[in-house]
């Protein structure tokens, strides 16, 4: 009889085959390649949120608070207040309210007026500089001065080009030009409005030149080439070629105009300081007061959420026409 020590028992050993190893190995880096992107985008989320959400969500929190300047230590021991700072807001025969509302019409009138002009000088400019001609590089590059210097450095330059005793304005208007019976107040009364609107507009159409002009360097030269043998004239060209083959860009850069300029607060904050013109009463400066002049923090907040949703709104419809625009045009 023969007996069987455990060390001649052999174990069957568990080997994978080179198949099952090589798609694991992919597997492994089909993840690392998905999973990378994500990766590298994480620190940009985490700053994102830190920035923007963390601070929305706090606000929105703040608009359900009665929080006054007697809860400024610590705003968290602040009462609950409900809807009451949403009620006094739209409350437009309060006075809250009614203030809130002019300041509203005042931004959407200048919102409108600032865009328009910025687009259609823009692409003036854009379409112009397409030619080719001596000094049009320097000249592009001037055309870009307002939207690089710094937005204090040149409205501060605007403020004094619009004092009233020895501004550059009234001396052009006034005493060189003898278009007013006397020098004019730019920075008070009705005119601010318009004083604003111009360094609104001189500010923001370079941005929208160089967005034309990048839109532009995509239409091939060999439909206006078409065009002209067909007899068509420059105006014809614009029309038919240039504008249809620009929607696509003017639909974005019309939505950045818009949100840029209806959120403005360094332009008329320098311009005026603490203290708009009623004429020039934007819906940011307004919010600014309500909370950091008056310390109402809790009505701003809600003010600030009613300007969020009604952004978000006009966004929304912005994109949605748009797109339905678009996909007829594609059928």
């Amino acid at each position: 009889m023969t007996t069987t020590t455990p060390e001649a028992v052999e174990h069957p050993v568990h080997k994978s085959s080179p198949g099952a190893a090589s798609g694991q190995s992919r597997r492994t880096g089909r993840v690392r390649r998905i999973g990378l992107p994500y990766l590298l985008l994480l620190p940009a989320l985490i700053l994102e949120l830190l920035v923007h959400l963390v601070p929305m969500v706090i606000g929105i929190v703040m608009s359900f608070k009665e929080l006054t300047q007697f809860y400024i230590r610590d705003w968290g021991t602040a009462p609950w207040s409900g809807l009451d700072n949403y009620r006094m807001s739209v409350d437009f025969d309060a006075p809250v309210g009614e203030a809130l509302l002019h300041s509203f019409f005042v931004t959407v009138g200048f919102t409108l007026l600032s865009v328009g002009l910025c687009w259609l000088i823009g692409t003036a400019a854009a379409i112009f500089m397409q030619d080719t001609f001596r000094g049009r590089g320097l000249l592009r590059a001037l055309f870009l001065v307002p939207y690089a210097l710094p937005v204090y450095a040149a409205v501060i330059t605007w403020v004094f080009m619009f004092q009233h005793d020895n501004g550059l304005v009234n001396h052009v208007l006034h005493d060189q030009l003898h278009l007013t019976d006397k020098p004019s107040f730019w920075l008070i009364g009705d005119n601010s409005f318009w004083a604003l609107l111009t360094v609104s507009v001189w500010k923001g159409w370079p941005f929208a030149f160089l967005i034309v002009m990048a839109g532009l360097q995509n239409i091939p030269r060999e439909l206006y080439e078409a065009a002209a043998l067909d007899g068509a004239g420059v105006w014809q060209q614009i029309r038919r070629i240039t504008l249809p083959s620009l929607r696509p860009v003017n639909q974005v850069l019309v939505l950045v105009l818009f949100l840029w300029t209806f959120n403005d607060f360094n332009t008329p904050y320098v311009l005026f300081g603490k203290a708009a013109p009623e004429a020039a009463d934007l819906i940011s400066v307004h919010i600014y007061q309500a909370s950091f002049v008056t310390w109402n923090f809790g009505t701003g907040s809600a003010m600030s959420v009613l300007l969020l949703l009604f952004l978000l709104l006009v966004t929304g419809v912005y994109l949605a026409v748009t797109s339905r625009g678009r996909r007829a045009a594609d059928v």
